[in-house]
């Protein structure tokens, strides 16, 4: 995990933030897998030291200017850089008996740099631009796996891809709340796959059912002969496959009924991705009580002649907009055996559209999208590839 003293200041946690493999050791300040040009004008990498003022709490100012490499680079043409960069060549054993071959010595200014992210840059630059005038894929940002603490973070390990993007900021929206995902189908089992991977807080699985060979081949990942042999519950094996990821995650092996209908109550948010019929109508029924906000997903597929053929809906409710749901009959309640449209024929590419077709309506209500068009119904043609927008909010 990220030692507390990069996590508390803002020059070592933009290093990290930015891709570089930092790490704390004794009182100093390493940057691993610095590339660098060998003697025989090959590309190797090194680990670039610096010693570390701090107050105890957060870094200070830079000092001295001067830094410590793992070896001894040379230009691009494998000339000495003793009169641009190396100082001294005299070895030094610093921190938990790492050795250093050599000191470098860059002052941008009489007063030195302001801060460490300035400092260690500058000199992985120096450096780096040697070797990428041999290999342009050498890089020192590697993005790499940070544990973290469950103080720190839900994930296992820090979110790369929204630093990496710079939207940290944009990503924080989606933090707050509890989020229950009501069938964990192929639909369902896709909105957790996307869910996983956001900050939320919370995420709770509702689906009693078990997971057969069947179900594996409209599930994101693979699942193994071994994971179906002993027939888990669709929601342990989803868990023991994201829980590796992230926290907070917490199986519920049961259907929604009248004892239990109450656990959604103390949600912020639920995603439907189960059957029509009376057990809907009740969640609904129930979740529009509560004043819980929803999503249900869900696909009519059937038969055309040797094709399929059939629509892909997503339908939004919130305490601001909750009629069209039934004046405009937007969600099935009827028997899957009794209604045409909701027919048991499910395909994992369908399966995993209706989800991003939710998921990306729930970031748009947290802002992380834009949304002008605002609307509470959407449905897509398989067919005709059409993509419709309805009950725009006023």
């Amino acid at each position: 995990m990220s030692h507390p003293l990069v996590s508390r200041s803002p020059d070592l946690s933009r290093l990290e933030d930015e891709g570089y493999d930092v790490e704390i050791r004794d009182n100093y300040l390493l940057i691993k897998h610095v590339p660098y040009v060998t003697a025989q004008r090959t590309v190797d990498y090194g680990l670039l030291v610096s010693a570390l003022c701090h107050n105890g709490t957060t870094t200070a100012k830079p000092d001295p200017h001067t830094v410590w490499f793992t070896a001894i680079p040379y230009d691009y043409l494998g000339r000495s850089l003793e009169q641009r960069l190396v100082s001294s060549r005299a070895t030094e054993t610093l921190a938990g008996g790492l050795v250093a071959q050599c000191q470098f010595s860059h002052k941008p200014r009489p007063n030195g740099y302001v801060d460490y992210h300035e400092k260690m840059t500058t000199y992985v630059e120096i450096l780096g631009h040697q070797a990428a005038a041999i290999d342009a894929s050498a890089k020192a940002r590697i993005y790499p796996p940070h544990q973290t603490s469950e103080d720190e973070s839900v994930f296992r390990y820090l979110d790369a891809a929204s630093s990496r993007a710079g939207i940290s900021g944009i990503t924080a929206k989606l933090g707050s709340g509890r989020i229950a995902i009501v069938g964990l189908g192929g639909t369902g089992s896709y909105i957790l796959d996307l869910l996983a991977k956001t900050p939320i807080e919370e995420i709770h699985l509702f689906d009693a059912d078990v997971l057969f060979a069947h179900n594996a081949f409209r599930f994101p990942g693979a699942a193994s002969i071994e994971d179906l042999g002993p027939t888990p519950k669709k929601v342990d094996y989803l868990f023991r496959k994201y829980d590796v990821m992230r926290r907070n995650l917490f199986p519920h092996p049961v259907r929604i009924d009248l004892d239990n209908i109450g656990e959604l109550q103390a949600m912020d948010f639920v995603f439907l991705a189960l059957d029509g019929g009376p057990t809907k109508r009740f969640i609904i029924e129930s979740v529009e009580a509560f004043g819980v906000p929803f999503i249900d997903a869900g696909m009519g597929l059937y038969r055309e002649g040797d094709s399929l053929a059939g629509i892909v809906r997503v339908t939004t409710s919130d305490n601001l907009h909750r009629r069209h749901v039934w004046d405009n009959q937007r969600i099935s309640f009827a028997d899957q055996d009794d209604d045409e449209y909701d027919r048991n024929i499910q395909t994992a590419d369908l399966n995993m559209l209706n989800a991003v077709m939710a998921v990306m309506k729930w970031k748009k209500l947290r802002t992380f999208y834009l949304d002008l068009e605002q609307e509470y119904d959407s449905t897509y043609t398989v067919s005709g590839n059409m993509m419709l927008s309805n009950d725009q909010a006023e």
